[in-house]
C-alpha cells in the first residue's frame, strides 16, 4: 500500500507543482500587488489598502469598458449560438462531401486570433479592403469599417463571430449526435410536426451541451484582447474592453498595483458569470435526468 501511495504521488506531484507554480502563485501574487502602489518603473512599493479598488470603481473608463465588454459578449455569443446551431442542424445528416464542408468550416477556429485580426483589418480597410471593393462592384455603399466610430465595435464582433461560430457548431453537433434515433422515430410514428420535434425533443436534449458551449465562449469573450489589439489597438475608447484597459493601465501608465486591482475585478466578473452558467447547466442536466 505504501508503494502504491509513493507511485501515486510521484505521478501526480509534478503536475501539482506545475499547477501551483504557474497558476496559484501568480494569482496570489497578483492579489497581493493589488493592495500596493507598485509601478512598472520606480522605487519599490508601499501598502495602499483598498485605494486601488476605489480608483477602479471610480474610473469612468472602467464603467465604459465593462458595458462594452458585456455588449460584446451578448452580441457575439448570441449570434455564434444561433448560427452554429443552425449549421449543426443542416449538417447532422450524412451527405456527399460532408467531411470537406466540416473541415472548411473549422478552419477559422484553428487560426490565431491575433493573426486573424491583422488579416481582417486588411479585409475591412475602407480604402483598399476586399470587402469594400466587392461592395463597390455591386454598386453599394462602402463604409469605413475601421475608422467609423459606430462601426469599429461591430467589425470586431463580426470577426469574432467568423472565428468562433465553428466552435458552437461542433458542440451542437455533439449534442445532436447524442440524441437516440429511436426518439425521433417514435415522434414520426406519432406524426409530430417538425416544430414540435424541434421544441420538445431536439432543443431540450441539446440544451445542457449548448449551455456548456455558451459558458465556455462567454468566459473567453469576457477576456477579449487579441482582436481588439490587432484591429483597433488598446487606446480606442469605442472598442476598449476590460482586458485592453488593463493593458493600457499597466504598460502605458505603468501602474502595476492599479492594474492588478483591475485584473482581480475582471477575475471576479468571470468567476461570477461562470458560476451562474454552471448552476444553470447543472439544473438542465438534473431536469433531463428526471425525465
Amino acid at each position: 500500500m505504501r508503494d502504491r501511495g509513493v507511485l501515486k504521488w510521484s505521478l501526480v506531484g509534478p503536475t501539482l507543482l506545475l499547477l501551483v507554480a504557474f497558476n496559484v502563485f501568480p494569482l496570489l501574487w497578483n492579489v497581493a500587488l493589488s493592495f500596493t502602489s507598485a509601478e512598472l518603473v520606480g522605487e519599490g512599493s508601499r501598502f495602499a489598502g483598498g485605494a486601488n479598488y476605489g480608483r477602479v470603481f471610480a474610473d469612468p473608463r472602467f464603467a465604459g469598458a465593462l458595458r462594452r465588454t458585456a455588449l460584446f459578449v451578448l452580441l457575439a455569443v448570441s449570434i455564434e449560438l444561433v448560427i452554429g446551431f443552425s449549421l449543426a442542424l443542416a449538417l447532422r445528416r450524412d451527405f456527399k462531401g460532408k467531411t470537406a464542408v466540416l473541415t472548411t468550416l473549422l478552419v477559422p477556429m484553428m487560426l490565431s486570433p491575433a493573426v486573424m485580426g491583422l488579416v481582417w483589418s486588411l479585409v475591412l480597410n475602407g480604402n483598399y479592403g476586399i470587402l469594400n471593393q466587392l461592395l463597390g462592384l455591386a454598386g453599394l455603399a462602402q463604409p469605413q469599417w475601421l475608422t467609423d466610430r459606430d462601426l469599429k465595435f461591430f467589425s470586431i464582433v463580426l470577426v469574432d463571430v467568423w472565428m468562433w461560430t465553428p466552435f458552437m457548431m461542433l458542440i451542437a453537433l455533439a449534442g445532436l449526435s447524442s440524441i437516440p434515433a429511436s426518439i425521433h422515430e417514435a415522434a414520426e410514428i406519432d406524426r409530430a410536426s417538425r416544430w414540435t420535434v424541434f421544441t420538445r425533443i431536439t432543443l431540450p436534449l441539446c440544451a445542457p451541451l449548448l449551455g456548456l458551449a455558451v459558458l465556455l465562449r462567454a468566459t473567453d469573450a469576457l477576456k477579449q484582447f487579441d482582436l481588439v489589439m490587432a484591429v483597433s489597438g488598446p487606446n480606442d475608447p469605442s472598442t476598449q474592453t476590460l482586458s485592453t484597459l488593463l493593458y493600457q493601465v499597466v504598460f502605458r501608465d505603468g501602474k502595476v498595483g492599479l492594474g492588478s486591482a483591475y485584473a482581480c475585478t475582471v477575475l471576479v466578473v468571470v468567476v461570477a458569470l461562470a458560476t451562474v452558467f454552471t448552476r444553470y447547466v447543472d439544473r438542465l442536466r438534473a431536469r433531463e435526468a428526471v425525465r
